[in-house]
């Protein structure tokens, strides 16, 4: 349907033309109603036309790899949405239902280059706006990526961490108590042996100074790495809650289908009820 120039005039893309300047866009543009939960497009739809909203709410989704929905945004008054497939003309890649009864402007390509050339200005909110489409693809990106915690962890690592773990793993060993055990028996047995000849005769203190030297350098040693476990656990606690959220996203994306699903049936029961009458 036609659209009227005072509609425009509520809308902050369009606020700064003129009289004559909306008046000549609201000859180009179209303004389209769609009722609740209708489908303005879907994902792969061949690109031509952007929607502005004037009333009403929009969910914009798409689907990732897994075919689970992702909300992109939910644009409202005065926000744009399709904008992306029709300026460099590519399929859309998402879909958009209103969620409820909706007004929008729709405009093609042809109506955006009027609009920049009677006002440039307008280009820097239409930028604006993709910029915050932008940012927000992007933050989907960095909280959807679900990494392995065990890469994450080796990539942090430096080469003192390494030791550290190395130094624990050994050191709470079977293979470090019984060779620890055997060097200590050997080293008592000849020492013993030698008698007064030995280099470190009962009370053996050179080797109590070897062990006391050993565990002053080996307990910071262990110290660290139960400090690297800490930091690993708390990793993996991120990312699990990461995990948890997204799984909570996703089944409150599958209990709105549900809600929607249930409605439509409850319309198509009443249709029923009303051809039978």
């Amino acid at each position: 349907m036609a659209c009227s120039p005072d509609v425009l005039k509520d809308v902050p893309l369009f606020a700064l033309l003129d009289e004559e300047e909306l008046a000549v866009l609201a000859g180009q543009v179209e303004l389209r109603r769609f009722a609740a939960r209708q489908r303005i497009y879907k994902l792969g739809d061949p690109p031509g036309q952007a929607y502005v909203v004037v009333s009403g709410l929009v969910r914009v989704s798409t689907v990732d790899d897994d075919q689970q929905e992702v909300l992109v945004d939910e644009p409202a008054h005065g926000d744009f949405f399709g904008f992306a497939s029709m300026i460099d003309e590519t399929p859309h890649q998402t879909s958009a239902i209103a969620l409820d009864d909706t007004v929008c402007v729709e405009v093609d390509r042809h109506d955006i280059s009027v609009l920049l050339q009677r006002k440039p200005l307008a280009g820097m909110d239409l930028l604006t706006t993709l910029g915050r489409q932008f940012h927000a693809t992007q933050q989907l990106v960095r909280v959807r990526s679900m990494r392995n915690p065990n890469e994450v962890i080796e990539e942090e690592a430096t080469w003192g961490d390494h030791i550290a773990d190395g130094v624990a793993r050994f050191g709470g060993s079977w293979a470090f108590i019984l060779s620890f055990l055997s060097g200590l028996a050997i080293y008592i047995i000849i020492n013993a042996f030698l008698g007064h000849t030995a280099w470190d005769p009962y009370p053996f203190i050179l080797l109590n100074l070897f062990l006391s030297m050993l565990a002053a350098v080996q307990a910071p040693v262990i110290m660290m790495s139960q400090n690297r476990q800490d930091t690993k656990d708390r990793l993996r606690g991120e990312l699990d809650y990461d995990v948890n959220r997204r799984a909570e996203s996703e089944i409150q994306g599958l209990s709105r289908k549900l809600q929607l699903l249930g409605d439509k049936i409850d319309d198509i029961e009443d249709l029923l009820r009303v051809s039978a009458r």
